[in-house]
């Protein structure tokens, strides 16, 4: 297929890079645009997500393209060579549709089943389909991984049993509080992520929620449809007294709540608890935070911990996501090795069909002399024979494509039929 994949995921990278990773891989069509100059790709997607920077693509030569694409992420990142090596995955063809199917199905994420990887790898498509980046293999390929991703979703638990890093964040702050009714919960950054944290503390019976974002309108829309209090992004700090809880999920390039905010809010609040919850990546506050007594600070990699929880419960529901993607990969294997043999099919069959007719049209001479049914019948006979030819050669190709490469049978009639 003369397909790679390569990149670093938070399974293989320390939050540190990542932070490097997103904040210069996640600049617009830029990276996808350096991806296609480089000579050895035809074909590429470029995936940018919190806990995840990847390339898929269908390239010419391919370790010359895997040297290549490991200098575009040390670029990229700003990484040492240590750092890349330490970090860096690198799939092919077979096991290049496997992650991609995984990491599509969200069988890859830092949360099993968790919907947002669908919906970024799809931006993902757009974006590559935009700039002309994909063609006939990679076009199939992603869509067949969304099709993968609904099967999993549909024909396994995996969605019933995910939970989202917003979950996980609560289900923390649980551990914490042991109950979370009637805590203060400020919210610093209106996304996604907030509003499904919002939805999950609702359940949980909780006080009040304070939503704080760039964007006061969008604040104030979430606060009106949770029923919570918004709060100027520039003040958010001045409530940190009257809160238990912060959930930090912004995409703001630094730290927005310094360590000494934090301390002096402890001193205001006489070092009653509170609990921080930065899930953000690059993070939004200072880890040393987490220093200060009576405050504890969690970042995106401790949510492991809880979604640890939950592995057992999902085992045998991944087991069988896992038995689907086997079985689409050799369905997408099956229709890209049709890919090589169809066109052979169809130009042997040309080949001896215009031998038929050549030799008939030689032969007009004597068959005008014939009555017609005779010259239809002789007609019928010579093509009866050339699909008889054809037969063994077209079901050999055929179950060649269906059980392994059959380029060399594929090489071998076009060398000796001079196709």
């Amino acid at each position: 297929m003369q397909l790679v994949l390569i990149g670093m995921n938070h399974k293989t990278t320390p939050i540190e890079i990542r932070e490097r990773l997103q904040l210069s891989c996640g600049e617009g069509d830029r990276p996808l645009a350096e991806v296609m100059r480089l000579p050895e790709v035809r074909e590429a997607l470029y995936l940018a997500t919190c806990n995840r920077v990847e390339v898929l693509a269908r390239v010419t030569d391919g370790e010359q393209a895997v040297a290549a694409l490991k200098a575009f992420i040390l670029r990229q990142g700003n990484l040492s060579a240590a750092e890349l090596e330490r970090c860096l995955y690198i799939h092919r063809d077979r096991e290049a549709v496997r992650h991609l199917f995984r990491v599509t199905a969200s069988l890859d994420s830092l949360v099993m089943g968790e919907p947002q990887i669908l919906g970024q790898m799809k931006a993902a498509f757009r974006e590559a389909v935009e700039h002309r980046a994909t063609g006939v293999l990679l076009n199939r390929l992603v869509h067949h991984a969304f099709r993968v991703a609904k099967r999993v979703r549909t024909e396994t638990g995996i969605a019933g049993n995910a939970v989202s890093v917003s979950y996980a964040a609560v289900e923390l702050a649980k551990k914490i509080f042991g109950d979370l009714k009637g805590k203060t919960i400020l919210l610093i950054g209106a996304g996604e992520m907030s509003e499904l944290a919002a939805r999950h503390l609702i359940r949980q019976g909780v006080g009040s929620i304070m939503i704080a974002n760039r964007t006061y309108s969008r604040a104030e829309e979430m606060a009106t449809l949770f029923q919570g209090v918004p709060v100027a992004f520039e003040r958010f700090c001045e409530t940190l007294p009257e809160v238990d809880i912060v959930i930090a999920s912004t995409g703001a390039p630094g730290y927005i709540l310094t360590a000494e905010r934090v301390a002096e809010a402890l001193r205001r609040r006489r070092n009653r608890l509170l609990f921080l919850i930065d899930i953000a990546v690059p993070r939004d506050i200072d880890p040393r935070a987490g220093e200060i007594d009576n405050v504890f600070l969690y970042n995106i990699d401790n949510l492991q911990e809880v979604v640890d929880g939950n592995k057992e419960v999902r085992r045998t529901e991944a087991l069988k996501a896992e038995e689907i993607i086997g079985a689409e990969i050799t369905e997408f294997e099956q229709w890209f090795n049709a890919l090589e043999v169809v066109p052979t099919i169809v130009a042997l069959r040309d080949k001896l069909e215009g031998i038929m007719k050549g030799e008939l049209e030689k032969s007009a001479a004597w068959l005008k002399g014939l009555p017609e049914g005779d010259k239809a019948r002789i007609e019928i006979l010579a093509a009866s024979i050339v699909n008889k030819i054809l037969h063994e050669p077209m079901i050999g190709l055929k179950e060649e494509s269906r059980e392994k490469d059959a380029l060399p049978f594929v090489a071998a009639i076009r060398r000796l039929f001079k196709l």
